[in-house]
Protein backbone atom coordinates (compact mmCIF):
# COMPACT_ATOMS: atom_id res chain seq x y z
CA UNK A 1 0.00 0.00 0.00
CA UNK A 2 1.11 3.40 -1.14
CA UNK A 3 0.55 6.30 1.51
CA UNK A 4 0.14 10.02 0.05
CA UNK A 5 1.68 12.35 2.68
CA UNK A 6 0.13 15.71 2.35
CA UNK A 7 1.95 18.84 3.44
CA UNK A 8 2.10 20.11 7.26
CA UNK A 9 -1.99 21.21 7.37
CA UNK A 10 -1.39 24.50 9.59
CA UNK A 11 1.35 25.63 7.32
CA UNK A 12 -0.89 25.16 4.24
CA UNK A 13 -3.95 26.84 6.09
CA UNK A 14 -1.34 29.74 6.46
CA UNK A 15 -0.57 29.59 2.56
CA UNK A 16 -4.20 29.74 1.77
CA UNK A 17 -4.54 32.65 4.46
CA UNK A 18 -1.42 34.45 2.21
CA UNK A 19 -2.89 33.75 -1.18
CA UNK A 20 -5.88 35.00 -0.58
CA UNK A 21 -4.17 38.06 0.98
CA UNK A 22 -2.44 38.52 -2.14
CA UNK A 23 -5.54 37.94 -4.65
CA UNK A 24 -7.13 40.74 -2.54
CA UNK A 25 -3.98 43.49 -3.18
CA UNK A 26 -4.39 41.91 -7.02
CA UNK A 27 -8.28 42.60 -7.17
CA UNK A 28 -8.18 45.62 -5.08
CA UNK A 29 -5.63 47.25 -7.88
CA UNK A 30 -7.93 45.52 -10.42
CA UNK A 31 -11.08 47.21 -9.18
CA UNK A 32 -9.17 50.65 -8.80
CA UNK A 33 -8.10 50.04 -12.51
CA UNK A 34 -11.51 49.67 -13.88
CA UNK A 35 -13.47 52.06 -11.61
CA UNK A 36 -11.87 54.20 -8.94
CA UNK A 37 -10.76 54.33 -5.00
CA UNK A 38 -14.04 53.54 -3.68
CA UNK A 39 -14.31 50.11 -5.60
CA UNK A 40 -10.62 49.20 -4.70
CA UNK A 41 -11.58 49.87 -1.09
CA UNK A 42 -14.48 47.51 -1.16
CA UNK A 43 -12.13 44.84 -3.15
CA UNK A 44 -9.77 44.89 -0.28
CA UNK A 45 -12.53 44.72 2.25
CA UNK A 46 -14.46 41.67 0.43
CA UNK A 47 -11.07 39.74 0.46
CA UNK A 48 -9.92 40.65 3.70
CA UNK A 49 -13.57 39.31 5.77
CA UNK A 50 -12.44 35.52 3.73
CA UNK A 51 -8.50 36.22 4.47
CA UNK A 52 -9.47 36.98 8.35
CA UNK A 53 -11.98 34.16 8.27
CA UNK A 54 -9.43 31.70 7.24
CA UNK A 55 -6.92 33.23 9.28
CA UNK A 56 -8.93 32.41 12.18
CA UNK A 57 -10.04 28.66 10.66
CA UNK A 58 -6.09 28.39 10.55
CA UNK A 59 -5.23 29.48 13.94
CA UNK A 60 -8.11 27.47 15.67
CA UNK A 61 -8.36 24.62 14.16
CA UNK A 62 -4.55 23.78 13.39
CA UNK A 63 -3.24 24.45 16.67
CA UNK A 64 -0.34 22.89 19.01
CA UNK A 65 -3.05 20.65 21.01
CA UNK A 66 -4.81 19.59 18.05
CA UNK A 67 -2.50 17.12 16.73
CA UNK A 68 -2.28 15.64 19.63
CA UNK A 69 -5.03 13.72 19.93
CA UNK A 70 -7.60 12.36 16.72
CA UNK A 71 -10.98 13.31 18.52
CA UNK A 72 -9.34 16.71 19.75
CA UNK A 73 -8.34 17.41 15.74
CA UNK A 74 -11.66 16.25 14.29
CA UNK A 75 -13.07 19.12 17.15
CA UNK A 76 -10.87 21.20 16.97
CA UNK A 77 -11.33 21.49 12.86
CA UNK A 78 -14.96 22.01 13.27
CA UNK A 79 -14.55 24.61 15.97
CA UNK A 80 -12.16 26.14 13.25
CA UNK A 81 -15.15 26.24 10.72
CA UNK A 82 -17.07 27.39 13.24
CA UNK A 83 -15.47 30.52 14.02
CA UNK A 84 -14.55 30.88 10.06
CA UNK A 85 -18.29 31.20 9.34
CA UNK A 86 -18.91 33.42 12.71
CA UNK A 87 -15.89 35.51 11.66
CA UNK A 88 -17.69 35.80 8.50
CA UNK A 89 -20.93 36.84 9.05
CA UNK A 90 -19.68 39.63 11.76
CA UNK A 91 -17.57 40.66 9.21
CA UNK A 92 -20.15 41.20 6.58
CA UNK A 93 -22.55 42.68 9.06
CA UNK A 94 -20.64 45.55 10.24
CA UNK A 95 -19.34 46.35 6.79
CA UNK A 96 -22.19 46.48 5.04
CA UNK A 97 -24.41 48.48 8.21
CA UNK A 98 -21.55 50.92 8.44
CA UNK A 99 -19.90 51.73 5.18
CA UNK A 100 -21.15 52.25 1.88
CA UNK A 101 -19.52 49.62 -0.98
CA UNK A 102 -19.18 48.60 -4.22
CA UNK A 103 -20.86 45.66 -4.11
CA UNK A 104 -19.56 43.48 -7.27
CA UNK A 105 -15.95 44.60 -6.45
CA UNK A 106 -16.75 43.40 -2.54
CA UNK A 107 -17.78 40.08 -3.61
CA UNK A 108 -15.97 39.81 -6.22
CA UNK A 109 -12.81 39.91 -4.43
CA UNK A 110 -14.27 37.77 -1.53
CA UNK A 111 -15.24 34.75 -4.32
CA UNK A 112 -11.78 35.34 -5.90
CA UNK A 113 -10.16 34.28 -2.36
CA UNK A 114 -11.71 30.65 -2.56
CA UNK A 115 -9.53 30.11 -5.47
CA UNK A 116 -6.64 30.24 -3.67
CA UNK A 117 -8.30 27.34 -1.28
CA UNK A 118 -8.82 25.01 -3.98
CA UNK A 119 -5.46 25.62 -6.37
CA UNK A 120 -3.00 25.03 -2.95
CA UNK A 121 -5.40 22.32 -1.79
CA UNK A 122 -4.83 20.67 -5.53
CA UNK A 123 -1.11 21.91 -5.96
CA UNK A 124 -0.08 20.48 -2.74
CA UNK A 125 -1.79 16.91 -3.31
CA UNK A 126 0.11 17.21 -6.66
CA UNK A 127 3.36 17.82 -5.11
CA UNK A 128 3.56 15.08 -2.78
CA UNK A 129 1.90 12.92 -5.79
CA UNK A 130 5.00 13.54 -7.83
CA UNK A 131 7.55 13.15 -5.18
CA UNK A 132 8.59 9.60 -5.50
CA UNK A 133 10.92 9.88 -2.64
CA UNK A 134 7.56 10.90 -0.32
CA UNK A 135 5.81 7.94 -1.37
CA UNK A 136 8.75 5.51 -1.13
CA UNK A 137 9.43 6.73 2.48
CA UNK A 138 5.70 6.78 2.93
CA UNK A 139 5.22 3.06 1.63
CA UNK A 140 8.41 1.67 3.83
CA UNK A 141 7.47 3.17 7.12
CA UNK A 142 4.10 0.99 6.74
Amino acid sequence: MIAIELPNPRRLALSVVLGQAAVTVICALASWAVADVHAAISALLGGGISSAASLAMALVAFGKQAATDPQRAIRAFFAGEAAKVAVVIVLFVVVLKTMKVVPLAMLGSYIATFGVFWFLLFDGRGRAQRDPRKQLRAAHEK
